[in-house]
């Protein structure tokens, strides 16, 4: 794909079209989140391509059907949808173990395989620059998790035994990987519930404050009526004890986070899975957000799938991730949409802040190109979802193989194109929020 060459007036319009059509209903809803947000996006070339997937599906658009290495099962796969090199991080799955994996699936959908490498391949670029590694270091990196994403494809395409193709856990991970899972399995569910909450007449409450809205009694009966929705969404292996889902309390929230500002959202405190106070378990119902890569994907069979964008995120996480999070459901709200799921004690996000070394830069992205792999190999005709009824591994595998020479430089010249252009965005953003020309802020 070729960038557009835009001059920075035309370049700063487009933008704004693309922000009205992403966040426009939002911003006017809640202009006070969005200008959080967006001063967060201003931090860093990097801060600002983690809000602005729209932008970037919209760059993309034109590669729709067409481009290297998209055929028509390989267009049409499940995908991250938002993968860029901080979206990795720590969760226990539904068995108990720590696994180290993709995480945040709110922007997941169905289309071309390659839109999720190169997302990633550009924000090493981003990452790489801001660490001031040269274009050839930045190229080596893109190169490495090129091979390690073709190895491991190839390796599950082929049959590899579940030994040759581990998940990253406490036994299997190495470096900043490994570091993460340790600290995830310092935490404690006692920790979480200590800050969020408080104990009245021998039972636990959320505490006041803290970003925590108290809900009137209208509004607590829809959310209830919510969660009984919920329920109904859950496996039936999640259902096992009654009363881990009885409600001792329920306030809302309001996301100001560059990926969730101006949804609202819940959080409900349950029994969890023992009488002890220490297990009580916090979930959140969250208003979910249209995918930006959904906009350029035509398809109306796959748009006909889903019963709204709350059961579009967890089917596509459930297909995504080995063994989620047995809590994960989903629901509507106001006729909206909703995302359910635990608020967990044991999610570490990976930090790039102390990876420094060139060596190990490079053994992270190695890595993050299997743990990448091994997500795409995951959502086939094996997750239990029909609407991709192939192997998707294969599939991939085999498209690989008609070009292997030229896989990683696709991927290294986008990677500094694009990088390059999210650095020359970055200016022209921060030049349209400083100058108020961002309608409604």
């Amino acid at each position: 794909m070729s960038v557009p060459q835009l001059s920075a007036e035309h370049r700063g319009e487009e933008i704004l079209t693309v922000f009205d059509t992403a966040f426009g209903e939002l911003l006017a809803a809640d202009p006070a989140a969005f200008r959080v947000k967006f001063r967060k996006m201003a931090a860093s070339a990097f801060a600002f391509y983690r809000g602005t997937a729209c932008l970037f599906y919209h760059d993309m658009d034109a590669e729709k059907r067409g481009g290297p290495y998209l055929d028509e099962r390989t267009s049409r796969v499940w995908i991250h949808g938002d993968l860029h090199a901080e979206n990795f991080g720590t969760y226990m799955d539904s068995t108990g173990r720590l696994i180290f994996n993709v995480n945040d699936f709110d922007e997941a959908y169905v289309g071309p395989f390659t839109w999720d490498l190169r997302r990633f391949s550009a924000s090493i670029a981003l990452i790489g620059y801001a660490k001031a590694l040269s274009d050839e270091q930045i190229s080596e990196l893109v190169s490495i998790y090129a091979a390690a994403y073709r190895e491991r494809v190839h390796a599950l395409a082929t049959g590899a035994k579940s030994d040759e193709v581990p998940p990253f856990t406490l036994d299997t991970a190495q470096g900043p990987l490994l570091d993460a899972l340790r600290d995830a399995r310092s935490l404690t569910r006692f920790g979480l519930l200590e800050s969020m909450t408080e104990i009245r007449d021998f039972e636990r409450r959320f505490a006041p404050g803290g970003g925590s809205i108290e809900l009137d009694a209208a509004t607590r009966y829809k959310v209830l009526a919510a969660f009984d929705g919920y329920l109904e969404t859950l496996p039936e292996t999640s259902l096992a004890r009654p009363d881990s889902y009885r409600v001792k309390d329920v306030v809302g929230r309001r996301g100001i986070g560059i990926g969730s500002a101006g949804l609202p959202s819940y959080n409900i405190l349950l029994e969890g899975h023992s009488d002890a106070l220490e297990n009580d378990v916090v979930i959140y119902i969250k208003q979910a957000q249209t995918p930006a890569v959904s906009r350029h994907i035509t398809d109306q069979a796959i748009r006909d799938y889903f019963q709204h964008e709350g059961h579009r995120t967890v089917i596509s996480q459930r297909a995504l991730q080995a063994h989620a999070d047995p809590w994960l459901g989903w629901t509507e709200l106001g006729g909206t949409g909703q995302l359910v799921a635990e608020v967990s004690p044991y999610a570490v996000d990976l930090d790039w802040g102390d990876i420094d070394d060139p060596e190990e830069i490079a053994a992270v992205v190695a890595d993050l190109g299997r743990a990448t792999a091994s997500m795409h190999g995951a959502a086939d005709d094996q997750s239990g979802e029909s609407l991709v009824p192939f192997s998707t591994e294969r599939a991939i595998d085999a498209a690989i193989a008609a070009d292997e020479d030229g896989f990683a430089d696709l991927l290294v010249d986008f990677a500094h194109e694009y990088g390059a252009r999210a650095r020359a965005d970055h200016q022209i953003f921060v030049d349209l929020f400083r100058n108020g020309r961002i309608p409604g802020l």
